[in-house]
């Protein structure tokens, strides 16, 4: 993938103030603007990009000063940030730091730049300010970005409430078909299942989505679902700890037989959340053999 649209795009009934920055079907960041600043969640994948949104955006920043948020630190929400002013601001969860250190992180870069010219550009800039704990929070004068941990997905990962405008932006937290658990750890997947359920708590009118291109809240609801079949469909095994890795293949334990998938649906995206539901699925195994009740 090498050249990548990116447009503006909105909700109905979404605030004014709240844009929707499109990469093609890469990834979908979001521009807030409030009275004191504006914010950029994520800065996609690359630094061209970004640099692409922050002219999309340049009438709506007016002189405003810019503060960016890096929700997680996976490749397509951050590769972007060595676009971004010196003096800019980039605030995270101090988890986030930690993956930045992991030898993982420039072993990534390395590989996206043998399979795609266009991470060349990409160097890795970390963010400036990090939170520890559950919540940091920004004040617009006219709006508040409540900056929330929601682990599971990432240890590091942070989602944002807008409450007087009741929108969350929930970004990998909830996804469309389903989000991925970080890992096979029952502490992982109990995180991943918590912070769905801490999200659905808000009652958002609004939970603005990174991959889906949804604002419906009602993701929020089917991917719980997902996971409480998981569980029950594991549990009636006659014998979970002869599970097999290959049991996503086999009858009635394929993604289709859990979820909606679209049939519009590439099939690079297609396979792509087959992947994600076998690994799922194996840390649904581990939880049970662990008897981890995760929900």
């Amino acid at each position: 993938m090498t050249d990548i649209d990116l447009e503006l795009v909105t909700y109905e009934g979404l605030d004014e103030r709240i844009v929707v920055v499109r990469a093609g079907d890469e990834v979908d960041s979001v521009f807030v603007l409030t009275e004191r600043f504006g914010v950029l969640v994520d800065t996609l994948a690359t630094p061209g990009l970004c640099a692409r949104a922050l002219e999309l955006l340049a009438d709506r920043l007016t002189d405003r000063p810019l503060v960016v948020i890096n929700s997680h630190m996976d490749w397509d929400h951050y590769w972007g940030n060595a676009a971004l002013d010196a003096d800019t601001q980039i605030i995270a969860h101090s988890e986030a730091i930690k993956r930045l250190q992991d030898p993982n992180t420039g072993q990534e870069l390395a590989e996206k730049r043998s399979q795609e010219a266009r991470f060349q550009e990409v160097e890795i800039v970390p963010p400036t300010m990090t939170f520890s704990g559950r919540t940091m929070s920004l004040h617009g004068g006219d709006l508040t970005l409540e900056l929330i941990h929601t682990p599971g997905h990432t240890p590091d990962h942070v989602a944002v409430w807008i409450p007087e405008l009741r929108t969350c932006l929930a970004v990998d937290a909830v996804e469309d078909p389903i989000p991925e658990v970080w890992s096979q750890s029952p502490d992982d997947l109990r995180n991943l299942c918590l912070s769905l359920k801490q999200i659905r708590e808000l009652h958002p009118r609004h939970a603005i989505l990174a991959h889906g291109q949804t604002a419906d809240p009602e993701i929020i609801d089917r991917n719980i679902e997902y996971f409480s079949k998981l569980r029950d469909a594991i549990r009636v095994l006659p014998n979970v700890s002869q599970a097999t890795e290959g049991l996503s293949e086999q009858p009635r334990f394929q993604l289709e037989d859990f979820v909606v998938v679209s049939s519009n649906m590439p099939l690079e995206a297609r396979a792509f959340y087959q992947r994600c539901h076998k690994s799922n699925l194996n840390a649904v195994v581990a939880a049970c053999r662990a008897g981890v009740d995760f929900l």
